[in-house]
């Protein structure tokens, strides 16, 4: 099937021509003609499977006319700041080549709300947004939602992982109650199931993970190696297998800081990404590691769910992620669009029965590498009876104090490992 059976306009398919997309993908196919049709949508879609053209392309067909002042007609909550700017460059992209101008709004926060105030004046036809910033807006009558008719919430998940779900209600009791509802998400937990029952109605669900030619091309590695030797170990790698640009992912920013600054001071150009760096901060750092001026990015969960890099070959996991849907966002970022990729995961003695629990929720038989001069002496045997501060074990949780002890420990650790 090509763009041209979809149903969208000619000035639309001249635009995706432009973008070297010779045929769609699986969620584009099922999900572009239905919201065309005015349908509501449920969308589980990882991560690199272009969700984000199959909202947004349908999105620009169907707005109408501006009026003056401009008004609302479409709102796109994203979790982060850099998904949001990403969604805004790909119907940049996609509004190129048709005749209506179409006026975009981005809000997020982390910068000053007075150029976003501005830009919002004489309204928008399309407002991207992360919830709190949208908020503060409106409450300074910066904005209103009455005349939304359609709401996209990308990557549902993670907003409601994130926190946002008492401030996405807000959001959701200021718009029309007849409006058209594209929920997208790469996981669907129990609160995305609900949260989906309450705000479609009769919805087209889809669901692309079952179809085997859109599985992302990742080779998926784990390494046991003494959290002590991560960073060494790492060097190593990037050494020897010849990586030219990887993406590492921790568990905290002060981890993201400390294993930066380790690894400039091993001849590496590393930068940290979390979501205490200025906005500015952060743009300079994807800029630098798309253009590979920055060869490794560490970053948080927080800040590295929006990350889009082309062809990013490599994904480490410095730290096991918390939850498995983390696991399957983190490895994401790299086998995108038809790319091929690896995933590595550093397991330690204390990590490994939660690597178990990846590994058993996701299927996984991965048998546990060893490295020569990098081989692991604590005991892999037995399960740690206390997790690590980066997440929970069913059975083995850890409580309040363990946590803090266990993060100060971390700290001391990544300190002292610096520090030699």
């Amino acid at each position: 099937m090509s763009f041209s059976h979809l149903g969208l306009s000619p000035a639309l398919l001249s635009s995706i021509a432009h973008l070297n997309y010779v045929e769609p993908t699986p969620v584009q196919s099922a999900a572009i003609p239905a919201i065309l049709e005015n349908k509501d949508i449920i969308a589980q879609a990882q991560t690199g499977s272009g969700k984000t053209l199959a909202f947004c392309a349908p999105l620009l067909q169907t707005l109408r006319p501006s009026a003056r002042p401009r008004q609302i007609q479409a709102l796109i909550l994203v979790p982060t700041r850099e998904l949001a700017t990403q969604v805004a460059a790909t119907l940049e992209d996609l509004a190129k080549h048709i005749a209506q101008e179409v006026k975009l709004a981005v809000l997020f926060g982390g910068v000053s709300v007075n150029p976003q105030m501005m830009h919002l004046r004489g309204g928008a036809d399309i407002v991207i947004a992360t919830p709190g910033r949208l908020l503060d807006l409106i409450n300074q009558n910066a904005l209103s939602l009455s005349q939304v008719a359609t709401l996209v919430l990308d990557e549902a998940d993670r907003l409601l992982e994130l926190g946002f779900a008492d401030e996405l209600q807000r959001i959701l009791d200021l718009l029309p109650k007849s409006r058209q509802n594209l929920l997208f998400s790469a996981t669907f937990a129990p609160n995305v199931e609900t949260l989906a029952f309450e705000l479609c109605v009769s919805p087209a669900r889809i669901r692309v993970d079952d179809a085997i030619d859109v599985k992302p091309d990742i080779l998926q590695r784990a390494i046991s190696v003494d959290a002590s030797r991560r960073t060494q170990l790492l060097r190593h790698l990037i050494k020897s297998e010849g990586w030219k640009r990887v993406l590492v992912f921790v568990a905290t920013k002060y981890s993201a800081d400390l294993i930066s600054t380790k690894l400039r001071r091993l001849d590496i150009a590393a930068e940290p990404f979390h979501g205490e760096l200025s906005q500015g901060k952060r743009e300079q750092v994807l800029a630098d590691f798309k253009a590979a001026r920055v060869k490794v990015v560490v970053a948080t969960d927080l800040a590295g769910r929006g990350i889009d890099i082309a062809d990013l070959k490599v994904v480490v996991n410095y730290d096991l992620p918390r939850s498995v849907d983390d696991y399957t966002h983190r490895i994401g970022r790299t086998g995108r669009a038809g790319a091929s990729g690896v995933a590595l995961s550093f397991v330690s003695a204390e990590s490994q029965a939660h690597f178990h629990t990846i590994s058993r929720k996701q299927q996984l038989h991965l048998t546990l590498e060893s490295i020569p001069g990098f081989e692991a002496q604590e005991s892999m045997q037995q399960p740690p009876t206390v997790l690590d501060v980066h997440g929970g074990i069913k059975g083995h949780r850890p409580s309040k104090k363990d946590k803090l002890r266990a993060i100060a420990a971390q700290q001391n650790s990544l300190k002292k490992e610096i520090e030699d």
